[in-house]
């Protein structure tokens, strides 16, 4: 006796691909939504892109791009035998790595803290005031360090009332570093919690449950709880901040050139501004900005290969 049995639908088979105008009428709301951004993208980021021609010109406002002069490499030529652009390199260098030093770490402590407050009022009320400071211009934060710190600020008023010598912060060039680094943690740090308490927010909380169940304390659910579901989420940082490395701030730098000179505080930004539009020399300010271009081009190829190495996804997978 046969016995016939019936086609049994195979459930690992894919499902079909829709047709990219049925799920464009699908999405068409999400679309719709984040095309103003697109456009503010390619307008901002990547129309300016063909003016990097001008690098390898001798660039003519009034022939424009089209009619320059082209140099080829002789821009590059210059800049490279440039000591101020040497030195503009390697301040740029030593205030990124203090800033890493000093700034990455903590909004992920503050995170860490605050996601450790149970009161829910205590949270927003201390998760607004830390980020306040992102949403002032770099002109008022800078203006109430000078109000704190500066020659006639409230540090030296309260050393001339005890008759202790003056120290004007501001227009030491030996403490810049630790200057900016510090407003930065004072303007940003707040503002960078949100991806940290994004990350902290999908923690299983069964497992700090189950942890508490045998026994584990605060540091020990904090070390093998929390840090392994934040892993990824501060590699993916630490990528973007190495890639995001030549751009220490170009406002805040800007302002304060003058106050500890241009030794201490030429960063590549400012001398691209100084040396490149303020005296009229556009290609000799677009080869600097493009080498600055090209060199986070790859620290953040370098950084998202140190990622995968650690067991990280990075920004990509090849």
């Amino acid at each position: 006796m046969t016995t016939t049995t019936a086609a049994r639908p195979d459930r690992t088979a894919r499902p079909a691909r829709q047709n990219w105008r049925v799920r464009l009428r699908r999405d068409r709301s999400l679309v719709l939504m984040t095309l103003p951004a697109v456009v503010l993208l390619v307008v901002f980021n990547y129309v300016p892109l063909f003016g990097l021609v001008t690098a390898f010109q001798e660039y003519d406002p009034l022939a424009g791009v089209w009619h320059s002069t082209w140099a080829g490499l002789d821009q590059f030529q210059r800049l490279f035998g440039d000591p101020l652009f040497w030195n503009a390199v390697s301040n740029t260098l030593y205030l990124s790595f203090v800033q890493l030093i000093l700034f990455f770490p903590i909004p992920i402590a503050l995170a860490l803290l605050l996601n450790s407050v149970l009161s829910s009022r205590v949270r927003n009320l201390v998760q607004s005031v830390v980020y306040l400071p992102h949403f002032f211009s770099w002109v008022l934060a800078i203006t109430i360090f000078q109000q704190m710190l500066g020659g006639a600020g409230a540090l030296n008023h309260l050393l001339r009332n005890n008759d202790i010598g003056t120290w004007d912060v501001m227009t030491n060039p030996d403490t810049f570093a630790l200057l900016v680094s510090s407003q930065v943690i004072w303007k940003e740090a707040g503002w960078g919690i949100i991806v940290f308490l994004a990350a902290l927010a999908a923690i299983n909380t069964d497992l700090y449950e189950a942890a508490a169940a045998d026994g584990a304390g605060r540091w020990r659910r904090l070390w093998h709880i929390t840090l392994p579901g934040l892993r990824g989420v501060i590699v993916l940082m630490l990528v973007l901040r190495l890639g995001n490395a030549l751009t220490v701030g170009f406002e805040q730098f800007l302002i304060q050139r003058d106050a500890v000179g241009f030794d201490t505080a030429d960063v590549l930004d400012t001398f691209s501004f100084y040396y490149g539009i303020a005296t009229g020399d556009y290609s000799y300010g677009a080869a600097a900005g493009l080498f600055k271009s090209v060199i986070s081009l790859l620290l953040i190829w370098g950084a998202n290969k140190l990622a995968h190495a650690f067991g990280e996804d990075g920004l990509y997978r090849t």
